[in-house]
């Protein structure tokens, strides 16, 4: 076994069960994710048009979603 236990084990076989395919993953989704932030700044449909795959990462992903509004609040200060 590896230390997991059952209902950990199972929620995140629950978790990955439920990816969305057009997941971008954290790596793509980082590497873009300023022009993402800047587009939706400015046209938020359009961002979400254009860059599906880094939404459907995002609803997914808490740690991308953070930096996501980090870089949002900058583009304020």
């Amino acid at each position: 076994m590896d230390g997991t236990d059952g209902a950990e084990g199972t929620a995140a076989l629950d978790r990955f069960l439920r990816t969305d395919p057009a997941d971008v993953g954290c790596g793509e989704a980082m590497a873009v994710l300023h022009e993402y932030a800047e587009l939706v700044d400015r046209d938020p449909a359009l961002a979400e048009a254009q860059y599906d795959g880094v939404v459907a990462h995002l609803s997914a992903c808490g740690p991308c979603s953070e930096d996501l509004a980090g870089l949002l609040a900058a583009l304020h200060d």
